[in-house]
């Protein structure tokens, strides 16, 4: 009873500890953890498994490529480690150089023509109705949906010399319009896929088939974030549907732009399958990429697996390189926070 009476008299309340006070400990859960603890905690069997199927991979393709691992390493005999040999091999090899050069002039072009059409299809879908922006997402996101292994027997029947749809096409049409486009009017026995350079702009056309609905997807998600108040004002200003669109779309948009080339690259230069299919396996070595020429150093008689390994790392470098510079640039220009 005093004690409530001097409480009363002096207008206080009891005291109650700050919730931030220093001496508080962190509330906790009934399982015993801190609240603050419990979400890193969710994410462990997440990092578990991304360890186990990512990073410990990962691990095993770098030790390999410092080693001899052949077919009797495969059926239980320890490699034999070998420094840097593979990597000095490989810096000797022409054909690792031509590989590269095929890999580098690929990705370039193939993900500059992918944005390209991507943001025109995009940029077309949100000018749309609602009815038909969705049919044409269907239509398109089907392309992107293929198999690669399915894309790539497509585009080798397309092109084929004796009975691709192609050369047929080019045959019909008039001799002087073949003559004034091309330089030649009979196409027949045409052989797309014999040489290295016709083989890659074959491939390129497939790449980007393949690729741009995703792109323009994700280009018109980025669209419908904007809002049209702002291309209003600047009709109302007189702006060109060009300017409105260095103006106004692109700033917004360079986010989308930056995530959208980071994995552009990434996925072209890894292309794989569409080139084995394209070029007929291994035979063609002019046109080799590195995704290629490992897969061939790897598994083709005699299987050189440490080899193979290296110019995988050596790959992953790259794009690590690249992946890194591009994204330093954004985050030093502000463009992603």
């Amino acid at each position: 009873m005093a004690n409530t009476s001097t409480i009363a008299r002096d207008g206080g309340s009891p005291s109650v500890p700050a919730r931030g006070h220093r001496g508080a400990k962190p509330p906790r859960r009934s399982s015993g953890l801190p609240v603050r603890v419990v979400p890193y905690a969710l994410l462990v069997p997440g990092l578990i498994v991304i360890a186990g199927l990512l990073l410990y991979p990962l691990f095993q393709m770098v030790v390999m490529s410092f080693q001899n691992v052949g077919l009797r390493q495969i059926r239980g005999v320890p490699a034999e480690s070998v420094g840097l040999e593979n990597y000095q091999k490989l810096i000797e090899s022409e054909l690792f150089w031509t590989s590269l050069r095929n890999t580098v002039v690929f990705a370039v072009v193939t993900v500059a023509l992918t944005l390209l059409l991507g943001t025109l299809v995009g940029l077309l879908l949100h000018k749309l109705g609602k009815k038909m922006s969705t049919f044409l997402i269907i239509g398109i996101m089907a392309a992107w949906a293929t198999p690669q292994i399915a894309t790539a027997i497509i585009w080798r029947w397309l092109f084929d010399a004796e009975s691709g749809v192609i050369n047929w096409a080019l045959n019909a049409l008039p001799d002087w319009l073949s003559s004034l486009l091309f330089g030649r009017s009979d196409w027949t026995g045409e052989p797309w896929l014999n040489d290295a350079f016709t083989i890659y702009l074959v491939l390129i056309i497939a790449v980007v088939w393949a690729s741009f609905p995703f792109i323009a997807v994700s280009v018109l998600a980025g669209l419908k974030s904007i809002s049209k108040e702002l291309y209003e004002a600047a009709r109302v200003d007189g702006a060109s549907a060009w300017r409105i669109f260095w103006k106004i779309t692109f700033p917004l948009l360079k986010p989308v732009f930056a995530v959208l080339t980071v994995l552009s690259v990434i996925w072209d230069f890894k292309v794989f399958t569409q080139l084995f299919v394209l070029a007929g396996g291994t035979s063609n070595r002019e046109a080799f990429n590195l995704s290629l020429f490992a897969f061939t150093q790897a598994f083709s008689a005699p299987p050189k697996m440490g080899m193979g390994a290296a110019i995988a790392v050596v790959l992953t470098l790259i794009l690590l390189f690249i992946t890194f510079f591009y994204v330093r640039q954004i985050v030093k220009t502000e463009d992603v926070r």
